[in-house]
């Protein structure tokens, strides 16, 4: 879910009002029923920063508890902040919103966390970092208390998402879920965060690699939850599925672009061998052979139409930083140009398919060769289709664009 309308309620705004004076660190904490646990963090990150003489407020985002969870965090000078948008991610952007630090650590209020950890976040922030990631993944330097991440998580999911972001988005990090990160708050501002949900974490590295962030990582314990009396937030199948949807969503190269390169290569083999009836070792490659390439060949260019579609609006919408060879696909591949080649192409097609009727004619609509004829109209429909689907692509295309130019 993308962030349309998270707000601070006027009363929690006006406190902001109420010391203007910037401190060096506000530890933020998303919060939903956690009267169990939010003081003990509360506390912990309390005396981190009294001990290492780090300036800082602790802010809680309150999602909606309807537990004593406001009231421990405020007994304890936290300020906190109500967020009527609901999710993780909005509780986050609601709290850091109200923040007054220059630099903002993030961590979760279950007591996993162990907020004694934040003056080495703040001390590789004080050297120039933009982005300070926590890594409980022994790959990365971490550990995981025994019980305290599920065997799914820890040896599948986590490690499985974190090689994605590496691979995929050139992510120097080794635990890409790892809730507890800092970052500056200058920084943070030019990221544009816009997923609400679980997902929130997520988009914080993908943009940050986009951008080039300095990014450190400082190993960390993650410790069994402290909460008894609700299960974790987190729904293992559902946000992994949501996770995996937003890795496929920022990336249409995986997403569309290389099935569709594969789905090209065997449809121009199958054409290759079909057109001209090879045999090969005793297999006759025949019609039938040309109609599965031909399948092929238009879902790979439904699916690199889509790939350029998709990363045309992701662009414009400011969801990915521009991208050099779009720029240039978009100088090459304009509407004209796109609709006569589509119209060239849509012609062609249906050239072979006059030619495949002109057949029938000639045997006066009686009974044809199928073979033969079925040459001219399996190319026909492919063609025919390619350039429909082109002429209507530009179209579409150019309308994407409109709010670029």
């Amino acid at each position: 879910m993308l962030l349309t309308d998270v707000r601070v309620s006027r009363s929690a705004r006006a406190s902001t009002l109420d010391g203007p004076r910037e401190v060096e660190l506000s530890v933020v904490m998303p919060c939903l029923n956690e009267a169990e646990t939010i003081g003990t963090c509360i506390a912990k990150a309390r005396r981190a920063m009294d001990d290492a003489g780090i300036d800082g407020e602790i802010v809680v985002g309150d999602n909606g508890s309807t537990d004593r969870s406001r009231e421990i965090a405020e007994s304890l000078g936290a300020r906190v902040i109500p967020v009527p948008a609901r999710g993780y991610g909005a509780a986050l952007m609601g709290a850091i919103e109200g923040a007054r630090g220059k630099y903002v650590l993030m961590g979760d209020a279950d007591d996993s966390y162990d907020f004694g950890d934040l003056p080495r976040f703040v001390e590789q922030l004080r050297k120039g970092y933009d982005l300070v990631q926590g890594c409980r993944l022994p790959s990365g330097g971490g550990a995981v208390e025994r019980g305290a991440m599920p065997l799914l998580h820890r040896w599948w999911g986590n490690p499985m998402f974190s090689w994605m972001a590496r691979t995929w988005f050139g992510a120097p990090i080794h635990d890409v879920h790892c809730g507890m990160r800092a970052f500056t708050r200058e920084f943070y501002g030019r990221l544009d965060l816009r997923c609400t949900g679980m997902e929130y974490a997520t988009e914080m590295i993908i943009k940050a690699s986009f951008a080039g962030a300095r990014t450190a990582e400082v190993p960390i314990t993650l410790h069994q939850d402290g909460r008894t009396s609700h299960p974790p937030h987190l729904k293992t199948f559902r946000d992994g599925w949501r996770h995996l949807r937003f890795y496929l969503m920022y990336s249409p190269r995986w997403l569309f672009l290389l099935p569709g390169a594969l789905l090209i290569v065997l449809g121009l083999a199958g054409y290759g061998v079909a057109m001209p009836g090879l045999s090969i070792r005793g297999v006759r490659f025949d019609v039938h052979t040309l109609l599965f390439a031909n399948l092929a060949i238009i879902a790979d260019y439904q699916s690199l139409l889509f790939a350029v579609l998709t990363k045309t609006f992701a662009i414009t919408q400011g969801l990915l930083p521009s991208d050099e060879r779009m720029t240039r696909l978009w100088g090459v591949v304009t509407l004209e140009r796109g609709l006569v080649g589509g119209a060239v192409t849509m012609a062609a097609g249906l050239g072979l398919l006059l030619g495949a009727v002109a057949q029938w004619w000639a045997r006066d609509f009686g009974p044809l060769d199928v073979g033969h004829t079925m040459r001219w109209v399996i190319p026909g429909t492919m063609l025919t289709t390619i350039g429909f689907q082109s002429i209507l692509s530009c179209f579409f295309l150019s309308i994407l664009g409109l709010r670029r130019r």
